[in-house]
C-alpha cells in the first residue's frame, strides 16, 4: 500500500495528526478532572467565592487551571467572622452524618503505574489499531490474497467497524454508572482510529488503484474531514485535531490542471465547520490551527506564470469574512469579551488574511483585481475594529501591510516608470500617466482617508488606554508611509513641488486633529494621542520640505521638528512629546553617520558660506533651542539626548568648516598643520564655553561634552601639532615672520589651554586643571623656541643646521620666557605662574650645562652662563625682598611704671 513518496506521506500525517489529537484530548481532559474536583470541593462549602471574569476564549482554562489548587488554610486568627443573619441565635443542633463529614479532597494525581495502565496503554492501543488497518492492507497486496477492490472494500469496512465501537462504547458510557477515564478517553481514541483508516482507504482507492477519480476522492476526503470535525462534538478535541489537519490535507489528490476555485470553495466550508467548532466550544487552538493551514494554501499557485487572481482572492475574502463573524469577540456570532480588552486570536486571524491578500498583490505584479480585494480586507479590518475593540490589534497589521504594497511598488524595476515631464510645472517634479498609476493613487487615498479619518473618530469611543492610542498611530503613520511611497515611486526621490503641497495638506489635517482633540475633556489614552498627532503635523511638514527643496535639506527638517517638538511639549506637557524629540534628535545623527557631508560631494568651495553651514549650523541652532525648551521642564534622558545632539553638530559644523577651508573644498584631501591648529584652537574653545555653561546648567551632558572636547584637542595636539604635522620633523611651510601657522598652532592653544585650566580650577579636581595648565606652558615653549628657528631657518624650519647664535637664542629665549612668568606670577599673585616659571628656568639651567656647555664655544658659551647667572641672582632677589622678605619684628612697648 505505501509504494510511493505520497503513500509515506499519507502515513507520516495520520500518525502526527493522531498524536496531535491525543496532546489536545490529554490536556482537555485533564482540565475536566480538576474542573470536576473543584466542584466537589465547591459543593461541599456553604460560601462560594465567584471566580473572575476571564475573556472569552480563555473562561473554560482560566477556571479549569484556577482549581489546579484549592486556596491555602489561614489561620485560626486570622480567619474572618461568619456572616451575621437577622437570626442571631444559633439553630438547635441535630445529627447529620453528611454535615459531620468533612469535605472530599481533590483527586490525587496518578502514580506511574496508573499512567501506565489507563492512559498509555489506550493511547497505544489506538495507534496500533489505526496502522493495523494500513499494514493488513499492505500485507494482502504483498501476499495478493486479495485484490484491489477487496482490499478497499476490507479497508472501508474495518473504518466503518472502528468508527462504529467508538460511537457504541460512547453510548454505553452515557448510560452506564461507571465513569469514563478522563485521559484516555477510549471511545474517542477508538473513532479517531476509525477516521485514520477511513482517510487512508479514500487516499488508496484514488492513488494506488485508480478506483476513484481526483474530484470523487477530493470530495469524500472533505466529508470524511467535515465528519470528523462533527463527531468531535461528542468525542472532544481528540478528534478536532485530527479532523481540521485531515480537513486541510487534499494536497495528496494532485492534478494535472488544479482546478482552484473546487479548492478554494472546500477549504471555505471547511473553515467555517471548524470556525463554527470552535466557537461553539470555545477551543482556541482550533481557531488558531484553522488559520494558520488556511493562510498555508494561500501560497500554491502564487509562483506560477499565469497565476489566477479571482480563486485567491475568494479564498482570502471568505476567510476573513468568516474569521470576522465567528472569530472575533465582541462581533457578530463570536465570544463575548469585556469592553476595552485587545484579544490576540481576533485580532491575528485578521491580520493573517491580510497578510495573504498582501501576498496575492506582490505576486501578481499588483494587479487591478488583487488590488481592489486587498483595499477591500482594509477597508473590513477598519470596520471590523471600529465595531469590535478586540480585533483593535489588526489595525498595526493594516498599516504595515498598506505601506508593504505601496514599497514594493514603487522600488518594482519597471521598465517604463510610467513618468514623463509635466506641462505648466515641467522641470518642477515629473507625472505618472497610467492606468495602474491611477488605481494606486486612488487606493492610496482611500487608505489615507479611512486611516486618518477613522483614527480621529475613534478618540474617546473607549475606556481603555489602549485602543485610542493604536488607533492614532495607524492614522498618523500611514497616511506619512503611503506619502513616501508614492513620492520615492512617481517622483523618484527628486524635488516635486504637488507631493510638497500634499504634504502641506497632510500637516495641516494632523494640526486641526490635534488641536480638536486638545480642547476635549480627558480621555483614556487622549494626551498620547495628542501628542502622535501633532507629531505627525511636524513629520508632514519635515516631508514637505523634503519633497520641495535639495535632499540635504531632510536633515534640516528632522532637525527642525525636533525643535517644533520640545516647543510643543512646552506649551503641552505631555510626556511622550519629550520622547519624540529625542528620536528625532537621535534620527538625524544617525543620518550623518549615513553620510558626514550630508549632500555628498556638492558643498561648494566657497569657504564657510556653503552647504555645510545650511547642514551642520541649523541642525545645532535647532537642538539648542529644543534643549532650552526641554531644560524648562526638567532634566531627563530626553533632554540630555538633545543636548548631546547639540554639542556634536556644533563641533561637527565646526571641524567640517575647518577641513573644507585648509583643503579648498576637497574633503578628502590630508590634513595640514592648518587644519590641526584650527582644530585644537576650536575644540579648545567650546570647551572652554561648556565649562562655563555647566555652572549654570549643572547638565551631566555639558559636563562630559567639555571633557570630550579637551581630550579630543589633547590627542589632536599630541599626535597632530607634535607628530604628524611638526614643522621641526616635516617639510612644512609655517609663513611669515610672526603672522604665521606658528601663532595659529602654538601660541594660541597655549592662551585658551591657560583659560581652560582657569575655568576649570576650583570646580574639577587639581590634576585636571594642572595638567591642563602643563599643556599651556609646553605649547608657550614650543611656540618660543619655533619662532627662534623660524628666525633663523626661515619658512621651512626643517632644513639647514643649528648655529651657536641659534643655540645662545634658544637659551637667552627661554629665560626671558621664564622670567617673564616670574614677573606676572608676582603681579597678580599666583603661585602658579611662578611654578610654571621655575620649570622653564629649570629647563633653562638644564640646556645650558647639557647642551651649551658641549655645543657652543667662544663668547656665546660665556654670554650663556654669564645672563643665566645674571638672572638666576636676580631671580633669588625678587623671592627674598619682595615674595618671602622676613618682617622684623618691632620692639615690645615699655611698660608703664606703677
Amino acid at each position: 500500500m505505501f509504494d510511493g513518496p505520497f503513500d509515506v506521506f499519507a502515513l507520516i500525517i495520520a500518525i502526527a495528526a493522531f498524536f496531535i489529537a491525543i496532546k489536545a484530548s490529554s490536556q482537555a481532559a485533564e482540565l475536566r478532572r480538576r474542573l470536576s474536583s473543584l466542584e466537589e470541593i465547591l459543593y461541599a462549602q456553604r460560601q462560594v467565592q465567584p471566580p473572575p471574569l476571564a475573556p472569552a476564549w480563555e473562561q473554560a482554562t482560566a477556571t479549569a487551571t484556577a482549581a489546579t489548587e484549592p486556596p491555602p488554610l489561614a489561620p485560626e486568627s486570622e480567619l474572618a467572622p461568619p456572616p451575621v443573619t437577622e437570626d442571631v441565635s444559633p439553630p438547635p443542633l441535630e445529627t447529620s452524618p453528611e454535615g459531620d463529614a468533612p469535605p472530599p479532597l481533590p483527586t490525587p494525581a496518578p502514580g506511574f503505574e496508573e499512567r501506565l495502565g489507563t492512559r498509555w496503554v489506550v493511547w497505544i492501543g489506538g495507534l496500533a489499531l489505526a496502522l493495523g488497518g494500513f499494514f493488513m492492507v499492505r500485507y494482502s497486496i504483498e501476499a495478493g490474497l486479495l485484490g484491489p477492490g477487496v482490499r478497499v472494500f476490507l479497508g472501508g469496512l474495518f473504518a466503518l467497524a472502528l468508527l462504529g465501537a467508538g460511537e457504541w462504547t460512547r453510548r454505553k458510557e452515557s448510560i452506564s454508572t461507571i465513569q469514563a477515564l478522563p485521559i484516555a478517553n477510549i471511545p474517542a481514541i477508538l473513532t479517531a482510529a476509525g477516521t485514520a483508516v477511513a482517510f487512508a482507504t479514500i487516499y488508496a482507492a484514488y492513488a494506488l488503484y485508480g478506483f476513484l477519480v481526483p474530484a470523487t476522492a477530493f470530495v469524500l476526503l472533505g466529508i470524511v474531514a467535515m465528519g470528523t470535525l462533527a463527531a468531535a462534538l461528542l468525542h472532544g478535541p481528540a478528534l478536532a485535531g485530527l479532523g481540521v489537519v485531515g480537513a486541510f490535507a487534499p494536497i495528496l489528490v494532485s492534478s494535472g490542471k488544479p482546478d482552484y476555485w473546487a479548492l478554494y470553495i472546500y477549504l471555505a466550508i471547511v473553515t467555517a465547520a471548524s470556525f463554527g467548532l470552535a466557537r461553539i466550544r470555545l477551543w482556541r487552538w482550533l481557531a488558531v490551527t484553522t488559520i494558520v493551514f488556511a493562510v498555508l494554501w494561500t501560497f500554491p499557485g502564487l509562483d506560477t506564470e499565469q497565476l489566477q487572481v479571482a480563486p485567491h482572492a475568494f479564498h482570502v475574502i471568505a476567510g476573513f469574512v468568516l474569521a470576522a463573524l465567528l472569530v472575533v469577540c465582541g462581533f457578530m456570532f463570536g465570544p463575548a469579551i469585556d469592553d476595552g480588552e485587545i484579544e490576540p486570536v481576533s485580532s491575528s486571524s485578521l491580520g493573517a488574511y491580510l497578510f495573504g491578500a498582501m501576498l496575492i498583490v506582490l505576486s501578481s505584479a499588483h494587479a487591478d483585481l488583487a488590488l481592489i480585494a486587498f483595499t477591500l480586507l482594509v477597508a473590513g479590518t477598519l470596520f471590523v475594529a471600529w465595531r469590535a475593540p478586540a480585533a483593535t490589534g489588526a489595525l498595526g497589521a493594516a498599516g504595515a501591510a498598506v505601506f508593504i504594497v505601496f514599497a514594493e511598488w514603487a522600488v518594482r524595476a519597471n521598465p517604463d516608470m510610467l513618468v514623463l515631464p509635466g506641462g505648466p510645472i515641467s522641470g518642477v517634479g515629473p507625472t505618472a500617466i497610467d492606468g495602474s498609476v491611477t488605481l494606486h493613487l486612488v487606493t492610496a487615498a482611500i487608505f489615507a482617508a479611512g486611516f486618518g479619518i477613522a483614527g480621529f473618530l475613534a478618540q474617546g469611543r473607549s475606556n481603555s488606554v489602549v485602543i485610542p492610542v493604536v488607533w492614532s498611530a495607524a492614522a498618523v503613520a500611514t497616511p506619512i508611509a503611503i506619502l513616501v511611497a508614492l513620492y520615492a515611486r512617481i517622483a523618484h526621490l527628486d524635488r516635486s513641488i504637488p507631493f510638497a503641497i500634499l504634504a502641506v495638506l497632510l500637516a495641516a489635517a494632523f494640526g486641526a486633529a490635534t488641536e480638536s482633540l486638545a480642547r476635549r475633556e480627558n480621555r483614556p489614552g487622549l494626551a498620547t494621542s495628542v501628542a502622535l498627532f501633532a507629531t505627525g503635523t511636524l513629520g508632514a511638514l519635515a516631508l514637505a520640505l523634503t519633497f520641495a527643496l535639495e535632499k540635504g535639506w531632510l536633515t534640516i527638517a528632522l532637525a527642525l521638528m525636533s525643535l517644533g517638538t520640545a516647543w510643543i511639549s512646552l506649551q503641552r506637557p505631555i510626556p511622550v512629546l519629550r520622547r519624540l524629540a529625542a528620536i528625532f534628535a537621535a534620527i538625524v545623527t544617525a543620518r550623518i553617520a549615513y553620510d558626514p557631508l550630508i549632500v555628498g560631494d556638492a558643498v561648494g568651495t566657497t569657504p564657510i558660506f556653503n552647504w555645510l553651514l545650511c547642514g551642520y549650523g541649523l541642525p545645532a541652532a535647532s537642538f539648542w533651542g529644543a534643549s532650552i525648551f526641554l531644560r524648562r521642564r526638567g532634566d531627563d534622558p530626553p533632554l540630555r539626548v538633545v543636548e548631546a545632539a547639540a554639542i556634536l553638530f556644533t563641533a561637527l559644523l565646526a571641524f567640517m568648516e575647518i577641513r573644507h577651508l585648509a583643503t579648498g573644498g576637497y574633503m578628502t584631501a590630508p590634513p595640514s598643520l592648518l587644519e590641526c591648529a584650527l582644530q585644537v584652537c576650536v575644540s579648545l574653545a567650546m570647551a572652554i564655553g561648556l565649562e562655563r555653561l555647566r555652572l549654570r546648567s549643572r547638565s551631566i551632558v555639558h559636563n562630559v561634552g567639555a571633557m570630550v572636547l579637551t581630550a579630543i584637542a589633547g590627542l589632536i595636539s599630541v599626535f597632530g601639532l607634535f607628530i604628524l604635522e611638526n614643522p621641526l620633523l616635516w617639510h612644512i611651510d609655517v609663513g611669515g615672520p610672526v603672522f604665521n601657522l606658528l601663532l595659529l598652532g602654538y601660541a594660541l592653544p597655549a592662551v585658551l589651554m591657560l583659560l581652560l585650566s582657569y575655568a576649570a580650577v576650583g570646580m574639577r579636581g587639581k590634576v585636571y586643571a594642572n595638567t591642563i595648565a602643563g599643556g599651556a606652558l609646553l605649547f608657550a615653549l614650543a611656540y618660543v623656541t619655533l619662532e627662534i628657528r623660524r628666525f633663523y631657518h626661515g619658512p621651512i624650519l626643517s632644513t639647514g643646521e643649528t648655529t651657536g647664535a641659534e643655540q645662545y637664542t634658544y637659551s637667552i629665549g627661554w629665560l626671558a620666557f621664564g622670567v617673564v612668568l616670574l614677573g606676572v606670577g608676582i603681579l597678580v599673585n599666583s603661585e602658579r605662574a611662578r611654578l610654571a616659571s621655575a620649570v622653564v628656568i629649570a629647563l633653562t639651567i638644564l640646556k645650558a650645562f647639557v647642551i651649551d656647555m658641549s655645543t657652543l664655544t667662544g663668547v656665546y658659551r660665556a654670554l650663556s652662563f654669564m645672563c643665566l647667572g645674571v638672572v638666576l641672582v636676580a631671580i633669588g632677589w625678587l623671592y627674598q625682598r619682595i615674595l618671602f622678605r622676613r618682617q622684623v619684628a618691632p620692639p615690645p612697648a615699655p611698660q608703664p611704671s606703677s
